[in-house]
């Protein structure tokens, strides 16, 4: 790899940590240097690096030309071409312009280019993901841009508070929403389950406040430090009640607004998505026996940094299966390899990465520390549906309830062990 690619590599990973915390210490890059990132010395970046998977992401997903098609600098407008292109664009949420909101898009357009521009090439990837949890619980589209605040779309992203992530759940909250957390599989960093875990958060603190400024801002803070903010500022208005919010949040909703603007004017800013050097194009299986990651990437020629990146909810190298359905995500080209081994697949290796006493505690770790919920039915709910629900199979839940048949009755209880 040619030191420019390294450096630009490099370059993204520092570059997108001042996005994930707003009102955090942020680290300014300066695109005086049409060279972009060969003017940064390498030893100076290497205290800041994120991990190694996060490398990966950057180096595998993105590249930028050589010529740096993102310009170096930001177009001047004025105030009224921004407040009429915020007034064009199409959500539900209100989407004012003002000077907090001006600054936050400045952040992006002026201070962070580059950052911004590896974020476009990023989000494709796993809008569809967004979207699709948002529509489930009938919410606004535009809640989609979220994770670029929280997380900067690393689904590896980790706070100083212990929100994990691309929609920085703690643990507390993730374990409300069904995330489940232990020694081998932490779903907060599973993006469809935390996809869909932030939008019922999000209808909910809705629910409390029906206002989509005081729901986003709760989703920064806490609704116990939205409704403090409103009994000191006596408004339930955000911009009444903007000096009695956390610091960090005050930053949060203009920040919000200010990336929709960004994800629907970046051109006008001269700002071009980075490239994506491989299809975002994924499959995803069913796992329902302990498989080690090993064991994939040896006998299917799967590289462990592809599992581990398109996996990341599986914080070691052993999917429990047997403990609960798993997910294991790859790319369709890896697909068929890994249905084709079949039982082999398990065997591989097995009693050398899975000695008796490993396995024995791995099943039961899981099993002892299992637990259940009971789902009261409720009228039109199928097996089916439920199933959907609590992210589990229709078998799965006749099996725990010694089922026979499909049919159930409204009222009647379910125990779902789907965690």
């Amino acid at each position: 790899m040619r030191l420019r690619t390294i450096l630009t590599t490099l370059t993204f990973v520092l570059s997108i940590g001042p996005l994930c915390t707003v009102g955090a210490n942020t680290v300014t890059q300066q695109n005086t240097d049409a060279t972009c990132a060969d003017s940064i010395a390498l030893e100076n970046l290497l205290p800041q690096l994120d991990s190694l998977l996060g490398i990966w992401y950057a180096s595998h997903y993105l590249s930028l030309n050589d010529g740096c098609v993102t310009s170096p600098v930001n177009p001047s407008f004025s105030d009224s071409v921004y407040l009429r292109r915020m007034q064009s664009l199409p959500t539900v949420i209100d989407m004012p312009y003002n000077g907090e909101v001006r600054a936050m898009i400045d952040q992006y357009t002026v201070r962070n280019r580059n950052s911004t521009a590896m974020i476009l090439g990023l989000f494709p990837l796993y809008e569809d993901i967004f979207v699709e949890a948002l529509a489930r619980y009938g919410l606004p589209i535009e809640l989609k841009y979220l994770p670029i605040i929280e997380s900067a779309l690393r689904p590896k992203a980790y706070s100083r508070a212990g929100a994990a992530g691309m929609w920085q759940f703690i643990y507390s909250t993730g374990r409300k929403y069904g995330l489940y957390v232990n020694s081998l599989i932490d779903d907060r960093y599973d993006v469809r389950l935390a996809s869909d875990a932030a939008a019922r958060h999000l209808k909910e603190l809705y629910g409390i406040f029906q206002d989509w400024d005081l729901a986003i801002s709760a989703y920064n803070c806490g609704s116990g430090n939205v409704t403090k903010a409103i009994k000191r500022s006596g408004s339930t208005d955000f911009w009444e009640m903007y000096p009695y919010l956390p610091r960090e949040t005050r930053g949060y909703l203009p920040a919000f607004i200010a990336v929709n603007y960004v994800m629907n004017f970046y051109r006008e800013h001269e700002i071009y998505p980075a490239a994506a050097s491989i299809s975002p194009a994924t499959d995803t299986l069913h796992i329902n026996r302990n498989l080690h990651l090993k064991q994939i990437s040896e006998l299917c020629n799967v590289p462990m940094d592809e599992l581990k990146a398109y996996n990341p909810q599986y914080t070691g190298e052993v999917i429990p299966g047997a403990y609960r359905t798993c997910v294991l995500t790859l790319p369709t080209s890896y697909i068929l390899p890994l249905i084709e081994a079949g039982d082999s697949l398990y065997t591989y290796r097995q009693d050398e990465l899975f000695p008796k006493s490993r396995t024995a505690y791995i099943d039961d770790e899981m099993m002892n520390r299992r637990t259940y919920i009971e789902h009261k039915i409720k009228n039109g709910e199928t097996l089916s549906s439920i199933a959907v629900k609590y992210h589990t199979t229709v078998k799965n839940i006749k099996s725990w309830n010694n089922m026979t048949s499909d049919r159930i009755r409204a009222g009647k209880t379910l125990r779902i062990y789907n965690r």
